[in-house]
C-alpha cells in the first residue's frame, strides 16, 4: 500500500528562479527581434517561388531530362500560349485588320518570344481565331519568375482588349494562359488567405476565451513565428537550399496560425489553470511550462519529423513542403515556449474579465460539461469505443469512391478564369493539341527511324508535318526577312526546310509530335505513353520523351510512388516517438491505430462530399499524402495532449480515473485547438484551387472528427476499457505506480470506474516539480489536487 504524500510547502516569494527561466526570457526576446525583422520577408516570399516543372518533378524524370536537353537546341525556353478572338455572327473585316494589328503589337511586348509568334489562324466557320503568343519562360538555366510571367500575360491581353470593335470577345487560352492563371491564383495568399485565416482565428479565440483582450497574444505570437519563418525561408530558398512553391507557401501559412493557436490554447490553460494555487505569476508560469511544454514539443516534434519524411519522397514539390512546413512549425514552437511565455507575465488581466485569482477552486474533473463527459465514456466504455469504430469503419467505405487519378490543369479551378474560357472557344474551333506537342530527344543518327515509329502512333496527329525535327526559331525569323518568296517551301514529308532546322548537338537530336488531344487530358496522357514504347523500341536510338503532357503523366506516377513509400515510414516515426513519450509500447500502437481509422474514414467522407455535393472532377495523387501527412501528424497531436496528461493523472490515480480525469480536465481546450485548427485550414477555400479546396476540407473535416470522436470517446473509452495493460511495458501496467486504492486490475467496471473515494495524490505532480496546491489545501490524503482549465473555468 503507498503510504500518503506529505504536504509541500508552496514556494515562497523571492526565491531563486532555475536558470532555464533565464534561458527561457532571452529565448523569447531573440525570437521576438527575429519575428519582427522577418514580417517583411512574408511579402517577398513570392519573388523565390518556383512553379515551374522543376519546382514539381524530380531530376531523374524522363520529362525532366528531356527539358534539360531541349536547353541546348532552344537557349530560350518557352510556354505556348493562344489569344483567341471570336465573333458568333462571324469575323468582320474590322475583326481581321484588329487581329492583324494585334499579332504585330504582340512582337514589341518584353518577356514575349516575338521569333515564336503564329501567324493568325482562322477557323474553318469564320467565327474564330487565334495567334499563338509564347511566354519566355527560361533563358539559359535562368527561370523567369511567375509573378513576371503573369505581368507579361495580363500586358498581352491588354493589349487585345484595347480598341476591339464591339461584340467581338477576346480571351487567353492554351498551357501559358493556363499556367499563368494557376500562378495568379496564388497571389492571394499574402492577402486575402491571410486575412481571412487572421479573422476566423480571432472570432473562435473570442468565444473560447470570452476576453477581448487575450486572443491578442496567440495570435500575435503565431504573427511572430510566421515572420521567423519567412526569413529563413526566404534565405534559403534564394539560395537553392530549398524549394518553394505557391503550394507549399499557402499551406505554411495555415499551417503556423492553426498550429501555433492550438499550442498557444495550451499553453494558456495551463498558466490560467496554475493562476489559481500561486499568488506569484512567475511562479505560476513556470509551473505550467513545466508541465505543458513537453508535451508541445512533443507534438511539434512528431509534425517536424512527419513532414521531414516528405524528403524521402521523388516529387520535388513533396520534397519541398517538407521542409517549408518543419521550419514553420520549429519557429512556432519555439515563439510560443519562450516569447508567448514571458509576453503573458504583464498581468492578470489579460485575462479580463475572467481573472483568475488564488482560491483553489474545487476540481474541474469532478464537475463541469467535460467531467459529466468522461463520466459517461467510463460507465459506456466498451459500447462507446465499438460503436465509435463501427462508425468510423463505415465512413472508410466511402474510399471507394475516391477518385485520386489527377486533375487536368482546366479542371484545377473553382472558378473560371479567362484561360479556361479561351480554351473552351479554342478546343472546339481548332486542333486541341495545337502548341503542347510531345517532345522527344534521340539520336541524330536514328532521327527518321523515330519519326517513322511516333508517326504510326494512334493519337498523333496523321498525315505529313505531324512529327518533324524542331523549328530553329531564331534562323526561321531571319529567314523570313531576308530569304527569296518560296525558298522556305515545306519538304514532301510536310516539315520545315533542313536548313531551318535545329541541328544536332553531341549527336542528339530535337522532334516535336503533334498531338490530337488536349495535353492535360488522359488522352493525351495514353498517347505519350504509346509514343514512348514505340521509340523505346528503336534500336540504337535512345529515345526519350517529354513535354507537356509527359511532365503530368511523370507528375502522377512520382505522386503514386511518394504516396506507397512516405505514408509507412511517418507511422513508424510517430510509433516510435509515442513510445518515448509515453513510455510504452500498447497505448502507442492504439492511438496510430486511431488516427489511421480517423484518416481513413476523413477520405471516405471527403470522396462523397467531392463527388456529390462539390462535384470536382478528380483529385490529384498526392492530396492523399498531403491529407495523411497533416491529417495523422496533427491528430497524434491532440492525443499526446491527452495521454501525457493522462499518465500524469495516473501516476496519482491510477488508471481508469486518470483517464477520466485526463480527458475531463483536457477536454474544452484540445476541442477549442481542434475547431482552430480545423477553421484555418478551411480558409484554403479562399483560394480558387480545387486542390487546396479539397485539402482544406479533407483536413478540417478531420481534425474535427479526430477531436469530437475519436480524441473524445474513442480513444478513452478504448483505453478505459484495457486499463492498466495500456501502459505495457511500463511499471505502470503492474501497478507498481498505483496510486492509494485505485482498482485498476480489470477493464471498465461501474459508474465511478477506478480510483474509489481512497485516492493519494503525488506531491511530484509527474515532472518533478512541487505542487503548493496540495498544503494550500491542508494536503489531506485522498483530496483531489485542483486542476482548472481556462476552457471550463
Amino acid at each position: 500500500m503507498t503510504e500518503p504524500a506529505e504536504p509541500v510547502e508552496a514556494p515562497r516569494p523571492g526565491r531563486r528562479r532555475p536558470v532555464f527561466v533565464y534561458v527561457v526570457a532571452v529565448a523569447g526576446v531573440v525570437w521576438l527581434l527575429f519575428g519582427l525583422a522577418g514580417g517583411s520577408y512574408q511579402g517577398k516570399l513570392g519573388d523565390v517561388q518556383k512553379n515551374d516543372n522543376a519546382a514539381y518533378l524530380p531530376n531523374s524524370a524522363e520529362s525532366t531530362l528531356v527539358d534539360q536537353a531541349s536547353q541546348q537546341f532552344h537557349p530560350v525556353q518557352t510556354i505556348p500560349g493562344f489569344i483567341v478572338y471570336q465573333r458568333h455572327s462571324g469575323l468582320t473585316a474590322e475583326d481581321r485588320a484588329k487581329i492583324a494589328a494585334d499579332y504585330r503589337a504582340f512582337r514589341s511586348i518584353p518577356g514575349v518570344a516575338a521569333n515564336q509568334i503564329g501567324a493568325p489562324q482562322f477557323s474553318a466557320d469564320g467565327t474564330t481565331a487565334n495567334i499563338e503568343v509564347p511566354l519566355v519562360a527560361k533563358v539559359g538555366s535562368t527561370s523567369i519568375q511567375g509573378s513576371r510571367l503573369v505581368k507579361v500575360e495580363k500586358k498581352v491581353i491588354a493589349v487585345a482588349r484595347t480598341g476591339v470593335p464591339s461584340g467581338l470577345v477576346v480571351h487567353s487560352a492554351g498551357p501559358g494562359g493556363l499556367l499563368v492563371a494557376f500562378i495568379d491564383a496564388f497571389s492571394g495568399i499574402d492577402g486575402s488567405l491571410l486575412l481571412a485565416a487572421g479573422a476566423v482565428v480571432i472570432l473562435i479565440l473570442l468565444i473560447v476565451y470570452r476576453s477581448p483582450i487575450l486572443w491578442f497574444f496567440p495570435l500575435f505570437c503565431a504573427v511572430l513565428a510566421l515572420g521567423s519563418a519567412a526569413l529563413i525561408i526566404y534565405q534559403l530558398a534564394r539560395h537553392n537550399v530549398i524549394t518553394l512553391n505557391g503550394q507549399s507557401q499557402g499551406i505554411l501559412s495555415v499551417l503556423v496560425l492553426g498550429a501555433g493557436t492550438d499550442y498557444a490554447l495550451l499553453l494558456i490553460s495551463r498558466y490560467r489553470e496554475e493562476l489559481h494555487s500561486y499568488e506569484n505569476r512567475i511562479d505560476a508560469m513556470i509551473a505550467a511550462w513545466r508541465r505543458a511544454a513537453p508535451a508541445i514539443a512533443a507534438s511539434a516534434l512528431t509534425v517536424i519529423l512527419a513532414l521531414l519524411c516528405l524528403t524521402f519522397g521523388e516529387l520535388n514539390s513533396d520534397r519541398s513542403l517538407g521542409p517549408v512546413c518543419a521550419i514553420g512549425i520549429a519557429c512556432t514552437v519555439g515563439v510560443m515556449l519562450t516569447f508567448l511565455p514571458l509576453f503573458l507575465l504583464v498581468g492578470r488581466w489579460v485575462f479580463w474579465p475572467r481573472i483568475p485569482h488564488v482560491d483553489h477552486k474545487l476540481d474541474i474533473a469532478t464537475h463541469g460539461r467535460w467531467s459529466r463527459i468522461a463520466d459517461w465514456v467510463g460507465r459506456n466504455a466498451r459500447r462507446g469505443w465499438i460503436i465509435t469504430t463501427v462508425v468510423l469503419l463505415v465512413c472508410v467505405a466511402g474510399l471507394t469512391q475516391l477518385k485520386s487519378g489527377g486533375l487536368g490543369v482546366s479542371d484545377s479551378f473553382t472558378t473560371t478564369p479567362d484561360a479556361i474560357v479561351g480554351q473552351r472557344i479554342f478546343d472546339a474551333s481548332f486542333n486541341q493539341g495545337a502548341g503542347a506537342p510531345a517532345v522527344i530527344i534521340a539520336n541524330a543518327s536514328h532521327a527518321d527511324a523515330v519519326i517513322g515509329a511516333a508517326s504510326g502512333v494512334a493519337g498523333v496527329v496523321p498525315g505529313p508535318g505531324s512529327v518533324c525535327v524542331q523549328v530553329d526559331y531564331a534562323k526561321a525569323a531571319e529567314a523570313a526577312h531576308t530569304a527569296p518568296a518560296g525558298t522556305l517551301a515545306q519538304t514532301p514529308n510536310g516539315c520545315g526546310p533542313p536548313a531551318l532546322q535545329v541541328q544536332p548537338v553531341g549527336g542528339r537530336v530535337a522532334i516535336d509530335a503533334q498531338l490530337v488531344d488536349r495535353y492535360d487530358t488522359q488522352r493525351a496522357i495514353d498517347t505519350v505513353k504509346s509514343i514512348r514504347s514505340a521509340v523505346h523500341a528503336v534500336p540504337g536510338a535512345e529515345a526519350l520523351v517529354g513535354g507537356p503532357t509527359a511532365i503530368n503523366y511523370d507528375t502522377l506516377q512520382a505522386s503514386r510512388h511518394d504516396r506507397n513509400l512516405i505514408i509507412p515510414i511517418v507511422l513508424l516515426v510517430i510509433l516510435v516517438i509515442l513510445a518515448i513519450v509515453l513510455r510504452a509500447l500498447l497505448v502507442p500502437v492504439l492511438l496510430v491505430f486511431s488516427v489511421v481509422l480517423s484518416f481513413g474514414a476523413t477520405l471516405g467522407v471527403s470522396a462523397l462530399v467531392f463527388n456529390h455535393l462539390f462535384h470536382f472532377k478528380n483529385a490529384d495523387p498526392v492530396f492523399p499524402l498531403f491529407a495523411f501527412i497533416f491529417l495523422v501528424a496533427l491528430g497524434i497531436d491532440y492525443n499526446i495532449f491527452l495521454m501525457t496528461r493522462v499518465r500524469e493523472e495516473t501516476l496519482r490515480y491510477g488508471t481508469h480515473e486518470g483517464v477520466k480525469r485526463g480527458l475531463a480536465v483536457t477536454g474544452g481546450v484540445i476541442t477549442s485547438a481542434g475547431v482552430v485548427l480545423a477553421a484555418t485550414f478551411a480558409v484554403l477555400g479562399v483560394l480558387p484551387l480545387v486542390f487546396l479546396n479539397e485539402l482544406g476540407f479533407a483536413v478540417a473535416f478531420g481534425v474535427l472528427l479526430d477531436t469530437i470522436v475519436v480524441r473524445s470517446i474513442l480513444v478513452p473509452a478504448l483505453c478505459y476499457d484495457i486499463g492498466r495493460p495500456i501502459w505495457w511495458p511500463s511499471r505502470l501496467a503492474t501497478g507498481a505506480h498505483r496510486a492509494h486504492g485505485a482498482d485498476d486490475a480489470g477493464g471498465a467496471s461501474g459508474a465511478g470506474g477506478a480510483g474509489g473515494a481512497d485516492r493519494t495524490a503525488s506531491a511530484d505532480s509527474g515532472d518533478g516539480t512541487s505542487d503548493p496546491r496540495r498544503s494550500a489545501q491542508g494536503a489531506v490524503a485522498g483530496a483531489p489536487t485542483p486542476s482548472i482549465t481556462g476552457a471550463d473555468s
